[in-house]
């Protein structure tokens, strides 16, 4: 899943330049194309955690491949995001921005026309190394195209319009998924094939090509090794709660432990590294990350398993659920601005801390509530993820301004990019690490009742399944998932204590506030 600050604010992994290759007259043509590139993956992320279900049960997927339909994706993106961002340095950005939104949009048309889990899992891989390069072109080419004085207003429009992408797009597909069946999430794959396209023309029909700015170095070495290590540490969680490879867990930890080892002793001794490590010398930088890996990790355990539950367990449409995404979403377009404004008068710290503390009341409030078997969408539900939005909506602007300013001026780029490949991270890690979790929850919550022919957790009810068997399904998933949001609650508990504990307190000067993207 994409991270929920992506509708604000795809960070930078370079400094932007001053200058502009774009001839004003076609600069329109630059911000459309980066709004229908940023649909691409914010449609994709989004829908696809209602849809999973769907896909479940029309391709017959396990609780471990649907993790992977979702990981698969995460993991290429996290581990390359920071390399494609220096491919568009390399290699220029409209060049590198046009490769990346064409192989994205390939896999995608592949994702669609998938027979099974595998080979679905297998081309959300390749999605994700597309994204990694277009994900970060998509503002970087904005900001090389206009000048320094329209480049807020600019950006601003194309965070609006992405902010709409990502609130709107679960309640359509929802209702989609509602009215046409199960069969029909191929399309959330092949709708990618027309945007894509026009995004495409437009770059190249319509764009001037750019310079690139610098030869940086790829490391590729070190995208390889990070790639490996979180792959390793995903399968080895992911494996707990796959029947029969739970032997696998244990090594493939180990592995990805030892692995993750030999990823920093390189990046370390590289003259360009992909991350550089110095920076977490600094404490508000390294606190604002683990507070940041936290609130991610959190946020996707409950947005990706939440869906499964009220779809499979609680027997809800699509069309409904489709609306858990939507307070998120915009919570976050509506109050990024004011509330980095704030920050900028009083500091990160408190909205940090006290957006933090808002999730993880509301998390702990599903927990309750999926615990005493309280089935309310849109009295229960509905407003506690209206609640953790509004949590999230104080989080989000001032913890990039505490990553950005807690730096040198020079390495923001760099730091911006790290935070972001961190939020990615922690949710590949919370959706291997917390379907393990909940499907050993609800194989023990089951306890006599769990026969053969009974779903797995996330699995809807089988046609002549008997009531009382049926009944322990349902509580045993509510058990699940509460426990998951239970662990969640407390995460976002830590990160606020470590947001209070690290991040400064004090009003920003104006030399090192952050400049708001939501304008």
């Amino acid at each position: 899943m994409h991270s929920p600050s992506e509708a604000a604010a795809v960070p930078l992994t370079s400094p932007v330049t001053n200058g502009t290759f774009c001839p004003q007259s076609q600069r329109r043509f630059v911000l459309i194309a980066a709004i229908l590139a940023s649909a691409l993956g914010f449609i994709d992320g989004s829908i696809l955690a209602i849809a999973t279900p769907a896909i479940r049960v029309n391709l017959s997927a396990s609780l471990a491949e649907a993790q992977w339909i979702s990981n698969a994706y995460a993991l290429t993106l996290s581990a390359l995001i920071l390399a494609g961002g220096a491919a568009g340095d390399r290699f220029g950005l409209r060049r590198a921005f046009v490769a990346g939104i064409a192989l994205f949009i390939v896999a995608s048309l592949a994702c669609a026309l998938a027979p099974n889990a595998v080979v679905l899992i297998a081309f959300r891989a390749v999605q994700g190394i597309g994204a990694a390069i277009m994900v970060p072109g998509s503002l970087a080419i904005i900001a090389k195209a206009y000048p320094k004085k329209e480049r807020g207003r600019t950006i601003g429009i194309w965070a609006a319009a992405s902010a709409l992408t990502t609130a709107l797009g679960p309640v359509l597909g929802g209702f989609v998924l509602s009215a046409f069946g199960d069969g029909i999430w191929r399309a959330i794959f092949a709708i990618n094939l027309p945007l894509g396209l026009i995004s495409i023309y437009l770059l190249l029909a319509k764009v001037p090509a750019d310079a690139p700015t610098e030869k940086r170095s790829l490391d590729l070495g070190g995208a390889a090794l990070a790639t490996l290590a979180f792959g390793a540490l995903a399968y080895g969680l992911t494996s707990m709660s796959a029947s029969g490879e739970g032997h696998m867990a244990g090594p493939s930890i180990a592995a990805g432990v030892v692995l993750l080892a030999v990823f920093i002793v390189f990046e370390l001794r590289q003259r360009e590294p992909m991350i550089d490590l110095s920076l977490f010398r600094v404490g508000a930088f390294a606190g604002a990350n683990v507070a940041t890996f936290f609130l991610y990790f959190a946020l996707s355990a409950n947005l990706f398993y939440l869906p499964m539950l009220l779809i499979a367990g609680w027997g809800l449409s699509t069309a409904e659920v489709g609306f858990i995404f939507l307070p998120l979403s915009a919570s976050i377009a509506l109050l990024s601005g004011p509330v980095g404004q704030l920050s900028d008068r009083i500091g990160p710290r408190f909205p940090i801390a006290c957006g933090s503390l808002v999730v993880a009341f509301a998390f702990a409030g599903l927990a309750l509530l999926t615990r005493a078997g309280i089935h309310n969408f849109w009295t229960g539900t509905f407003p506690l993820m209206a609640l953790m939005g509004l949590g999230m909506a104080l989080v989000v602007s001032p913890l990039s301004t505490a990553i950005m300013t807690a730096v040198e001026d020079k390495d923001t780029g760099a730091a911006s990019g790290i935070n972001n490949a961190v939020s990615r991270i922690g949710g590949l890690i919370a959706v291997a690490a917390m379907g393990s979790l909940a499907a050993w929850v609800y194989a023990n919550a089951l306890d006599g009742n769990a026969t053969p022919g009974v779903p797995g957790f996330g699995e809807p009810a089988t046609v002549g399944l008997a009531p009382t068997v049926d009944a322990a399904r349902l509580a045993a998933s509510d058990t699940a998932f509460s426990a998951v949001s239970s662990v969640t609650a407390l995460l976002c508990l830590l990160a606020a204590v470590i947001a209070w504990t690290t991040i400064s307190g004090e009003r920003l000067p104006w030399s090192r506030r952050v400049e708001n993207p939501q304008g």
